[in-house]
């Protein structure tokens, strides 16, 4: 049986919170602004995998990531492909175009329409 003084502090809880509209449950996930810090996750995400040879897989993968793109082996690429995609990863050049306009505008044409 409850003593006296146990089911009075019962009986105040129960009014507290019925007395209050909103129950919250607060944990330290609820003002996330950075992903959750967390070593294993619950659960698995549906993730797409993108192969080296342009494939895709759909799988599950226990981090929430849309999409894994794997990275391509260079070695096994033929030496033009393998020159190819070394020359896309330098920075391009900026082209810059010069143009030499002729000015023959003359402004002392103009000055009989100035008022004084």
């Amino acid at each position: 049986m409850l003593n006296i003084n146990q089911s009075l502090l019962l009986k105040s809880r129960h009014i507290l919170s019925s007395s209050l509209s909103i129950n919250r449950f607060l944990n330290n996930n609820v003002p996330s602004i950075t992903k959750v810090h967390r070593e294993v996750y619950a659960r698995l995400y549906p993730t797409t995998v993108v192969l080296p040879d342009g494939a895709s897989i759909n799988i599950r993968y226990h981090e929430p990531r849309k999409i894994i793109k794997l990275p391509l082996d260079i070695s096994l690429l033929s030496e033009e492909e393998r020159r190819i995609r070394l020359e896309r990863r330098k920075p391009k050049r900026k082209v810059k175009i010069t143009e030499t306009i002729e000015d023959n505008f003359n402004a002392k044409k103009y000055l009989k329409y100035i008022k004084k």
